[in-house]
């Protein structure tokens, strides 16, 4: 059986590669370019690393259908006022959707990668759970992976800790060609309201990002913003308005090309609405109490299912979650990702309210 490892540069794909490295396993490494051109001294650093470990090495151009797949849907989920996570359909439509079809049609039956996440194979299928290191673990990006592409999944760096990957690989005499932490949204080299403006025309900003007026919720205007697209929900600072209390984004009205502001106070929300949901567990198999994560950097919150009823009967294409206390909301476009109490991952959906 032949395991392609998907390599990066970074560490934690070359320590997954390292650690899957068996006399009787085949084992094939892979780098993708996806944003841009790989630079040749990276790719070079991964030849050297594949020849110490005796792994064929193979490169993917896949940006053309990145750029498709991922850029484009970015740039336009802002201008339809939405915040979107790349790196989350990232896995899902190009490391395990193209990249993992690619390999399979090279004779591979698993894809591997570094991340921190654990699988376990039961007679039910694949289930996704939190990995070992509660600092890095990164089973939130992998929640739209469909039972399919998890059943072709391997993810060795299960039960390590990212504190003692670097010591390991010196050990083992390989040195990563980008031996930095990788930055959190790859094609994005500085703040992304800089990249949404390199990458929006004239014409565009015109037509779909013009300035608009600040309100209030009771529509007293207060100020101008330039384009709702540089603004998210729960943002205070940057929005140029002098007023007698800290304001915050409350929401973006696209049709009125409006930014609502408001005080803390009108921020905060006892309840989750997630569409497009992908079921890793029927929710006939949920348990009452859950814990729902909305950013990747945030401690999970307590929550129930708003009509269990309702939805443990036939599970829908929409979820409402609620919260025991009023918490900060997510900006619509995040993913929300439903945990077990033991940390499973039950499902994952778009953020819609």
């Amino acid at each position: 059986m032949t395991v392609a490892v998907a390599v990066s540069g970074g560490r934690d794909s070359l320590m997954a590669l390292a650690l899957l490295r068996r006399p009787e396993r085949d084992l094939v490494a892979v780098h993708a370019q996806l944003a841009d051109a790989t630079p040749p001294e990276v790719l070079d650093g991964l030849r050297e690393n594949c020849r110490v470990l005796d792994v064929p090495f193979q490169v993917l151009d896949l940006r053309s259908r990145f750029e498709e797949l991922v850029i484009a849907p970015y740039v336009q989920s802002y201008l339809e006022g939405r915040t979107p996570n790349p790196c989350v359909w990232c896995n899902a439509r190009i490391k395990f959707g193209l990249l993992l079809d690619a390999v399979r049609e090279q004779g591979a039956r698993t894809l591997a990668t570094g991340h921190y996440a654990r699988l376990i194979h039961t007679g039910h299928g694949p289930a996704l759970w939190r990995g070992a290191d509660p600092a890095k673990d990164q089973s939130y990006f992998l929640a739209l992976l469909t039972p399919a592409q998890l059943a072709r999944a391997v993810f060795p760096l299960a039960d390590r800790r990212k504190q003692d990957v670097l010591p390991e690989l010196e050990r083992l005499g390989l040195a990563p060609p980008l031996p930095g932490e990788s930055q959190e949204v790859c094609f994005i080299p500085d703040d992304y309201r800089d990249f949404l403006a390199r990458r929006l025309t004239d014409r565009l900003l015109a037509d779909f990002a013009p300035p608009g007026s600040i309100v209030l919720e009771d529509e007293r205007t207060v100020g101008e913003h330039k384009g709702l697209w540089r603004y998210t929900i729960g943002q205070r600072k940057g929005l140029d308005v002098a007023w007698s209390e800290p304001l915050y984004v409350l929401r973006k009205d696209v049709t009125a090309n409006r930014l609502v502001v408001g005080e803390r106070t009108r921020l905060l929300s006892n309840a989750c609405r997630l569409k497009s949901i992908n079921f890793l567990v029927p929710p006939t198999a949920w348990p009452q109490d859950l814990r729902l994560q909305t950013r990747y950097r945030q401690r999970p919150e307590s929550a129930r299912l708003a009509s269990p009823q309702e939805t443990h009967s036939s599970p829908s294409e929409t979820l409402t979650l609620t919260y025991p206390k009023t918490c900060e909301p997510t900006a619509p476009g995040q993913i929300g990702v439903i945990y077990s109490d033991e940390g499973q991952v039950l499902a994952g959906g778009v953020i819609s309210s």
